[in-house]
């Protein structure tokens, strides 16, 4: 406890962040969150970077269970994850600023593991993913994101698929690749976010694949890695124009080719994180969205992860 004046001594400086009660200091700038995922073992960590500077992660807190194949979103101010393996219809939420454990926001109508997630401003969506019975779906949910709740439906995606990539405009809400328990889709889809209704064909990537990562700018998406038929990893980055409807052009190459991999945005920078190439990896590297290029090296997770659900509050739908 600090003295009667309101100063910490060493020693009580000491005893309380030993017992964990020594106030955490707020987080400042483009945080980008990644959360649970396969360690070695499934894990419940939540870890972030600061997007504009690179970096290892840091420790933020954990989820309320350990859980993979779990999906993000985020505004401004707090981010949501949903789902995971189990298959798990649990909702949590953590404020971005501060970091600590999760809290419960609600729940999805029916579990599933390997969702995608995008957002606006307010409202947060979760698309496909496998339900209980191994089932591929084709729902889309939302959520707004400064409440707590259950998750309501929003519409359809064209395909039942999981494993697919998210990202969003401040308008547009794009889910693109992905398996459909036959093949893997290079198809990208399209919804108006602040509207409900089914999603609508928005043109194709580069190349069919699955677990790949998505980020993106007010104007432009990302979608990176994957893999490809044969198994054969990516290391693939494609972009669109999310405000015009049409097929990706490649943008470059991640520093390795890994499937299920996490990722985060800021208005200027895209953040690939973890994945596995057979096995873990703890890679993290990042592009400058504006441009083209391959992305280059910016740190390392803390263990070496895939599976990971990623939001951040500086992304392209903020």
């Amino acid at each position: 406890m600090p003295s009667y004046s309101g100063v910490w001594t060493l020693t009580a400086q000491y005893q309380a962040k030993g017992a964990g009660n020594w106030p955490s200091q707020p987080l400042s700038g483009d945080i980008g969150i990644f959360a649970g995922g396969e360690a070695g073992s499934v894990t419940n960590v939540i870890q972030y970077i600061n997007i504009s500077t690179t970096g290892n992660s840091l420790d933020f807190g954990d989820l309320s269970t350990a859980r993979y194949g779990v999906a993000g979103c985020a505004s401004s101010t707090r981010g949501v994850f949903s789902g995971g393996s189990g298959p798990s219809n649990r909702l949590d939420y953590i404020t971005i600023a501060s970091t600590g454990n999760s809290t419960s926001f609600g729940e999805l109508p029916e579990p599933r593991v390997s969702q995608a997630g995008c957002n606006s401003s307010t409202r947060g969506l979760f698309a496909g993913g496998i339900g209980t019975s191994a089932n591929y779906r084709n729902i889309i949910e939302y959520i707004t994101i400064a409440t707590t709740g259950n998750a309501t439906d929003f519409g359809d995606l064209i395909s039942v698929v999981a494993y697919e990539g998210g990202c969003s405009s401040q308008t547009r809400g794009l889910f693109g690749g992905g398996f459909n328990d036959v093949v893997r889709l290079n198809s990208i889809d399209f919804v108006t976010i602040a509207s409900t209704g089914n999603a609508t064909d928005f043109g194709d990537l580069t190349q069919a694949r699955y677990g790949l990562a998505a980020c993106s700018s007010s104007t432009r998406g990302l979608f990176g890695g994957g893999s490809q038929a044969s198994a054969t990893f990516s290391n693939v980055i494609d972009y669109v124009t999310i405000a015009s409807a049409g097929n990706a052009t490649d943008f470059g190459d991640l520093t390795v080719a890994r499937s299920d991999l996490a990722a985060v945005s800021s208005a200027t920078n895209g953040v690939f994180a973890g994945g596995t190439t057979g096995s873990n990896s703890n890679v993290i590297d990042y592009v400058t969205i504006a441009s083209t290029g391959n992305a280059l090296d910016f740190g390392d997770l803390l263990a070496s992860t895939y599976g990971m659900g990623a939001c951040s509050n500086a992304n392209g739908g903020l």
